[in-house]
């Protein structure tokens, strides 16, 4: 008996379909790109239930004939490639025919459509990829199609998509790239009849301000460089818009989105010694490349491409982002046509006597005299923020750097990183509070605070998570929070790093249901916790050693970094 048999077309389509549709995002961005395609100058998008119920796309683009409309939803038909050449020059955002096929085959499709030079259009009925009705259809110029109940055939698919917040950021996310890639093209976005997005035609620096918010226009850097490799075009953030979380970093490619890890480190080289190893710059950087010098064909996805001269266009964009922050006067930059040594005027000082320096010595000065480490104590509350007990057991530590507690302990020299201890403290002390157990300040004034539209989706999402941990917010607007309470002891210029950190935190993990309490309380500590720098005097170390090793676990801080190093007596004696 023969095993081996072709599949059929409506199982094989369903196969392909979990690499091109894999959560309703991907039909939204395949369905707005056909769009663009058609040369649509209007576009609008209609979810329910993030996409799950419904998704729907109006263009007003070219339409489809009575034909292009019945075939449109087969596996391979495209308009975009004639023969295998075509493939080395792509200039449109589709090109495989598989977007439609894949959708078809898992969902309830309707299409409708009308070509401009027809008086009627055609409404077409689809169920698992087959076609159910037919019919003449009045409407406007351009394409509506509905995608109904997707994922409906295929429950184990259905069954992992993420809760509605989280799908319905994977869709912000996905209008959003689209949106910034065409800012010539009015976009309208609407999610459960409540209205997201309302993107005016506007030019690409206005169309970032539409969707990342106001206060965006005055740190945004213009970056120019025409090559003839590539042509460079866009803006990058002022180092002190850099943030704690991704999600504002953006490149096109011939107006397709891209991830590029190598490209997005030469945007971070570019920085060096401007912004910290935990902060993300914004940019939002377009390429125009000739097509014969990329291949787009890498993925169903189509947001990875192959550079032919890849090294190349690495040293261009990161001198690029350096020289664009040098024009600003917000990089150093270096004049190399001089020699600053060779600066200096000796001709006024060629009489004047050169006298030897001095050096003045204050010899009351003691270097052991730490009063200046606790009166900056006693100013800065927020190394106030734990209130240490006198301990019974009395372990004689001793403080050293001012950075780590040393202590002896059978027959082992323990040495602890303080700030890593009351991390890991601060931490499970927080885990294991009840609701409303932690302390909350009332701000005199309440803080607005702009995020991206996604983030704010995501604190929207956690916003009971917040409060019970002493935040107190109001989501004023698609891109804006308001804070009018804090946690006691958080410092008010602290409030946005500390949402931005438990954003990033819960970004890296997407499992909403088990990890938002641990994100909070890491951030929360990470913002809480002593600095490394705080001189501790015996009882607090005492006391900080006992709450340490009151802890389940003690020997590693919440982001998984050692607390403490053992040294024995053999340790010690093979070093001799």
């Amino acid at each position: 008996m023969d095993l081996i048999q072709v599949l059929s077309k409506q199982i094989a389509n369903q196969i392909a379909a979990g690499e091109v549709i894999q959560r309703p995002s991907s039909a939204v961005k395949e369905l707005m790109e056909n769009s663009i395609d058609s040369g649509a100058d209007k576009i609008e998008l209609y979810i329910k239930d993030a996409g799950k119920s419904l998704i729907k796309v109006v263009d007003n683009g070219s339409g489809m004939s009575v034909n292009d409309a019945r075939n449109c939803h087969k596996r391979h038909y495209t308009s975009k490639i004639n023969n295998i050449n075509d493939l080395f020059k792509i200039k449109t955002m589709g090109f495989r025919g598989e977007a439609l096929a894949s959708i078809a085959s898992i969902s309830m499709m309707e299409i409708i459509s009308k070509k401009i030079e027809n008086n009627i259009g055609i409404k077409i009925i689809l169920n698992d990829g087959k076609i159910v009705d037919e019919s003449e259809y009045v409407s406007q110029n351009g394409t509506t199609i509905n995608i109904k109940n997707l994922f409906y055939n295929v429950p184990a698919r259905r069954k992992f998509l993420k809760s509605n917040n989280v799908e319905l950021r994977h869709i912000t996310n996905s209008f959003t790239r689209i949106a910034l890639a065409n800012p010539d093209v009015e976009m309208h976005f609407y999610s459960d009849n409540k209205r997201i997005l309302f993107l005016k035609k506007s030019n690409f620096r206005k169309r970032i301000i539409d969707i990342i918010g106001s206060k965006k226009n005055e740190l945004l850097v213009p970056i120019n460089e025409t090559t003839s490799l590539a042509s460079i075009s866009g803006f990058i953030g002022k180092p002190e818009a850099a943030k704690r979380t991704r999600g504002e970093q953006y490149f096109f490619v011939n107006g397709r989105f891209i991830k590029n890890n190598y490209l997005n480190h030469a945007i971070q080289k570019g920085y060096s010694d401007l912004i910290g190893d935990k902060y993300f710059p914004s940019y939002f950087i377009n390429f125009k490349i000739k097509s014969d010098l990329i291949d787009i064909n890498i993925h169903p996805t189509k947001t990875e491409i192959k550079f032919e001269n890849e090294k190349e266009i690495y040293a261009i964009l990161r001198a690029t982002t350096r020289k664009s922050l040098g024009e600003y006067n917000i990089a150093p930059s270096i004049d190399f046509a001089q020699e600053i040594a060779f600066q200096d005027s000796y001709s006024s000082s060629k009489n004047n006597y050169i006298s030897e320096p001095k050096i003045k010595i204050d010899k009351n000065y003691n270097p052991f005299n730490n009063e200046f480490y606790v009166n900056e104590n006693i100013q800065n509350k927020q190394e106030e923020i734990i209130k240490f007990n006198v301990n019974d057991k009395n372990l004689q530590p001793i403080h050293f750097g001012n950075k780590f507690i040393i202590y002896f302990a059978n027959n082992e020299i323990n040495i602890v990183h303080q700030r890593r201890a009351h991390k890991r403290i601060l931490y499970e002390k927080i885990l294991k509070m009840k609701k409303g157990s932690i302390l909350s300040q009332k701000l005199l004034f309440e803080q607005i605070i702009e995020f991206s539209i996604g983030d704010v989706k995501i604190i929207e999402n956690i916003k009971k998570k917040l409060i019970n941990i002493g935040f107190l917010i109001k989501i004023k607007d698609v891109n804006k929070v308001e804070f009018n309470s804090i946690p006691n002891n958080l410092k008010e210029s602290d409030i946005k790093s500390t949402i931005e950190d438990i954003i990033e935190l819960h970004k890296q993990n997407e499992n909403e249901n088990t990890k938002i309490n641990s994100e909070i309380a890491i951030a929360l500590s990470n913002k809480l916790a002593i600095k490394s720098s705080r001189n501790l005097n015996t009882l607090e170390m005492n006391d900080l050693i006992k709450q340490l090793f009151a802890c389940e676990n003690q020997y590693t801080c919440p982001s998984g970094k050692k607390i403490i190093k053992k040294i024995t007596n053999s340790e010690i004696e093979n070093n001799f």
